[in-house]
């Protein structure tokens, strides 16, 4: 079969950041603490259990809330996002960029979530940015929440496993959906929603040890999260009909270790509980599974009466997701070892090669995610997180050679071009990240993803000059060719 001309002539090239790891400036022009702010940067080299690194004590909280810098918090210093965007968006624009997604900052809108009004001075800021994108053709991508809330909502009404807080959430989408119903018109409510159970309090703001059931609460905060997208895709369709509005998926695609039936039907539930969230947002009811799953659990959702409802309703137009590794399934982990992973450790998978960070590099995977997902919803899917995290080094004439990220992203995009002449139908490719940032999960510099590498270190020292990797080229041509020059 040929590999030309595969990719639609209107798909969507472009790379991705999210607000709480690259804009910095947590003290400027309004804005409010947010959970992200809360975040220290730990120095390790132990990545078996990321989601231990992303999980936030109250002690650790209430140490955060009395420091009022940004040093060993680099969340709230990023790459300084916020005063270098005009620089940074026409670097995307030479690379060609068609789309870039990116995240508004609640609590640059809403400052403590619970205001009477809108901080106008965050709402001018991503109308100026918006308005940069339009310049140069980019269409924004927009994230509504990505790992980040009001602080305030955390504390006074105990994060999203509150009711309360949809009602807020509701508020703040629809002040900036209407504010921007003219310059964007892709949005995303909840990134990789499947964390809020995965590291409670990243995904929603839950404070574990100050539950007495955390998994009781991380559902409910979840149940809350699913009714609040339906509701604001609901809201978006009447403020301009021509939005379209997805859900995020951190995917986790398992494999069986062994042909053995019991590993067989272990994997089978893990790829049923991953996908549950889409089934939710997509299907609009809870899948059979779960029934089984929150009796054994104890786990028991408050719904109102009309939340059934309300889900069926009011469902996404399309399914975005992120993709980064495959896991394996097994009932006996303890016969193998262990790497790490996204957000939480797997068995090791003796096919695979292992990144510096320990996860697992599975080319072939993205092809069958796709599959497996557009056979199961047959709605469009965007693929708006893939990306190699490295040590890059920066050379003394100015240049990274990061042959290594080009060898990756030419494996990915391959099985993504495969999967399109499978017949899936794919929208749009955002990598990870467009640029470097500060790391979701380790808070380090170090673990660099972009195309364009940031002169600062782990600690927040640096310039902040941005340099040109060897990838950034590579990139610019595949968009040129409509990813039909992967060479």
């Amino acid at each position: 079969m040929t590999t030309e001309h595969v990719f639609p002539k209107d798909f969507l090239w472009g790379g991705a950041i999210a607000a709480n790891q690259a804009e910095g400036a947590f003290n400027v022009d309004g804005k409010g603490l947010s959970t992200a702010d809360m975040v220290s940067y730990t120095k390790t080299k132990n990545y078996s259990d990321i989601a231990s690194l992303m999980h936030r004590s109250s002690e650790s909280i209430e140490k955060a809330l009395q420091d009022p810098s940004a040093e060993g918090y680099p969340k709230r210093y990023g790459i300084d996002f916020y005063h270098h965007y005009k620089e940074d968006i026409a670097l995307f624009a030479e690379m060609g960029f068609k789309v870039f997604r990116l995240s508004i900052a609640w609590t640059r809108i809403f400052p403590n979530g619970d205001d009477a009004q809108p901080n106008e001075q965050g709402l001018q800021h991503y109308e100026d940015l918006f308005n940069e994108l339009r310049k140069y053709n980019i269409e924004p991508l927009v994230t509504l929440s990505h790992y980040e809330m009001p602080m305030n909502l955390v504390l006074k009404y105990g994060s999203w496993k509150n009711r309360a807080v949809i009602g807020f959430f509701e508020r703040y989408a629809e002040t900036v959906m209407t504010r921007y119903k003219d310059l964007v018109k892709y949005w995303l409510t909840f990134n990789e929603i499947n964390t809020t159970i995965i590291e409670p309090f990243t995904g929603a703001g839950i404070i574990t040890d100050r539950e007495e059931n955390p998994q009781q609460a991380a559902y409910q905060a979840l149940h809350h999260q699913f009714i609040a997208s339906s509701l604001v895709t609901k809201r978006a369709k009447e403020i301009n009909p021509e939005f379209q509005i997805g859900c995020m998926l951190a995917r986790m695609l398992h494999y069986p270790a062994t042909s053995k039936p019991a590993d067989m039907i272990q994997c089978q539930f893990d790829n049923q509980m991953n996908l549950m969230y889409t089934d939710v947002q997509v299907r609009g009811s809870y899948p059979p599974i779960t029934k089984r799953f929150f009796a054994e659990n104890d786990i028991q959702i408050q719904m109102e009466a009309e939340d059934e409802a309300i889900l069926k309703k009011y469902t996404v137009d399309f399914i975005s997701f992120s993709y980064y590794m495959t896991l394996i399934s097994t009932v006996t982990p303890e016969d193998y070892g262990v790497t790490g992973g996204n957000l939480f450790s797997t068995v090791k998978n003796p096919y695979l090669e292992v990144t510096e960070w320990g996860w697992q590099l599975d080319p072939e995977g993205l092809r069958y995610a796709l599959k497996e997902m557009y056979d199961r919803y047959q709605v469009p899917l965007f693929v708006v997180e893939n990306g190699l995290g490295a040590s890059d080094v920066l050379e003394a004439d100015g240049t990274i050679i990061d042959d290594y990220r080009i060898e990756y992203f030419r494996q990915h995009l391959g099985q993504l071009k495969e999967a399109i002449q499978d017949g899936v139908d794919v929208m749009g490719y955002t990598s990870w990240g467009a640029i470097d940032i500060i790391s979701a999960s380790t808070s380090e510099m170090s673990k660099r993803y972009g195309f364009i590498y940031v002169d600062q270190d782990n600690e927040g020292q640096g310039t902040l000059k941005r340099f040109k990797k060897k990838s950034f080229d590579w990139y610019k041509k595949v968009i040129a060719s409509n990813g039909e020059d992967l060479s």
